[in-house]
C-alpha cells in the first residue's frame, strides 16, 4: 500500500462508516469528509479495499444516481440496500429519508447546489 493509501484509505472507511440509514453522501462529499478534496474517483477504490464491512451502498454519485450502470446486479443490490434504509429510488436517482417523497428531485439538486 503507498503512502498515500496508507492515510487516504483509513479516513474514507471512517467518513463511510459513519453514514447513517437514510442518509447519503456523494463520492466527493466523502473525499472533502475525509480531507481529500479533489480524490472523489478513488473513494470507490478505498472502499473496496476495507477489511471491515462498510454501507457502501449509501454513497452515490452527485446527481444522487446510483453508483452502478441501471441493470447490473450491483446496481440491484445497491437500490434493494438503500430501499431497505427508507430511501426511494426514483427514475434511477436515490432520494434521502429527509426529502418528502412528493418532492421534485430535479428541484432539490438545483435548490442544493446553492446552498
Amino acid at each position: 500500500m503507498s503512502s498515500f493509501q496508507s492515510k487516504f484509505d483509513p479516513e474514507v472507511w471512517r467518513v463511510v462508516s459513519q453514514i447513517k440509514a437514510g442518509r447519503l453522501m456523494s463520492y466527493g462529499e466523502v473525499a472533502r469528509a475525509a480531507g481529500f478534496p479533489r480524490h472523489a474517483r478513488m473513494v470507490s477504490k478505498a472502499m473496496s479495499r476495507a477489511d471491515m464491512p462498510l454501507p457502501w451502498f449509501r454513497v452515490v454519485r452527485s446527481n444522487y444516481s446510483l453508483g452502478f450502470e441501471k441493470g447490473t446486479e450491483a446496481y440491484k443490490q445497491q437500490s434493494k440496500r438503500l430501499s431497505d434504509d427508507g430511501v426511494v429510488i426514483k427514475k434511477g436517482k436515490a432520494i434521502p429519508l429527509e426529502v418528502n417523497s412528493d418532492t421534485d428531485l430535479d428541484e432539490l439538486l438545483w435548490r442544493n447546489s446553492f446552498i
